[in-house]
């Protein structure tokens, strides 16, 4: 177990959470709820967010240094580390920096990891991607592919997916315990898309390849939180080999989801409060008349060329 003392079954002591990349994005939609739960250590390389708002708390720490001595001691004693850590590439344009950006990411969650199990801590959760299985999603909205679920392969075509896989893999390995000698347990959420803007301001009014993409991926704030805090208390995330490790994708309770979350729902009681059909109902319907309205248009047209022919019969 990872809570604390008990008295009458309730937890007399807050667990401890040490949340990377504090001051990034995840982490921003994560931390109100996280604040009024746990007993936080907050690590970046930086105290404002991408705002420029300073972020309460944070703790300056390095985590692509291999000196793990240096910041383990933020670690000691730690229920759970949540790693919302991200090497962001200096010119996003260029695939070679894109390249060494995502290993710098992979060394890190080696960093995270290593002094996570160094320091005894119970639970790793790790920010993950849908985009470690990217590949199939085009196939899914062409109609060449139904679903994807955490168990199959995981596959990218690029270097963003790659390192997603490269954690999900790695997590793995601390979680089979075999290089170490004991397991270190985690969990990678593939998280969706954690925005309330997709349908309006990515998706081009009529476009429904793109709007039925955003409504399949999206997770709400309060949904991605009781993701997360259900990944940090449930007591057993063991697999059916006995593997303390588990793949969630996070997104909300959507109809057009071509994403599975059975395993999340049957591991660690997963119940996601919101449905994107019904949270962008009006943004769907004016998707939909911009569809028929070009339709409507030609008809129209139609009718009136037909009945000026008519007329100088």
């Amino acid at each position: 177990m990872i809570c604390g003392p008990q008295v009458g079954g309730i937890a007399t002591t807050r667990r401890k959470v040490v949340v990377t990349g504090a001051a990034g994005l995840m982490a921003g939609l994560l931390l109100p709820t996280f604040r009024e739960q746990y007993d936080l250590t907050l690590l970046d390389i930086r105290e404002t967010n991408r705002d420029g708002k300073p972020v309460e708390g944070i703790k300056i720490a390095d985590l692509l240094n291999r000196n793990r001595y240096i910041y383990k001691h933020h670690f000691s004693e730690a229920d759970a580390v949540v790693n919302c850590g991200f090497v962001q590439p200096e010119n996003p344009s260029d695939p070679e920096k894109r390249f060494w950006a995502e290993f710098a990411n992979v060394q890190m969650a080696y960093n995270i990891y290593q002094t996570a199990w160094e320091e005894k801590v119970h639970r790793v959760i790790v920010c993950s991607s849908n985009h470690a299985a990217d590949y199939y999603e085009p196939l899914i909205l062409d109609g060449k592919w139904d679903f994807v679920t955490p168990k199959m392969k995981a596959k990218s075509d690029n270097y963003y997916g790659w390192a997603k896989i490269a954690y999900e893999q790695l997590g793995f390995v601390f979680a089979v315990g075999k290089q170490n000698g004991r397991p270190l347990e985690n969990v990678q959420i593939r998280i969706g898309g954690p925005r309330e803007t997709d349908v309006a301001t990515k998706c081009k009014l009529g476009d429904l390849r793109c709007v039925r993409r955003a409504l399949a991926v999206y997770i709400s704030q309060r949904d991605m939180a009781q993701l997360f805090i259900k990944s940090i208390e449930t007591e057993d995330i063991r697999d059916e080999q006995g593997v303390p490790f588990q793949i969630f994708y996070g997104i909300s309770n959507n109809p057009h989801a071509f994403w599975s979350i059975v395993n999340a729902r049957k591991v660690i009681g997963y119940e996601p409060q919101d449905n994107s059909e019904v949270r962008f109902a009006d943004l769907i319907a004016k998707h939909i008349r911009a569809t028929r309205e070009p339709v409507a248009r030609g008809r129209c047209q139609r009718e009136i060329h037909s009945l000026r022919c008519r007329r100088n019969r």
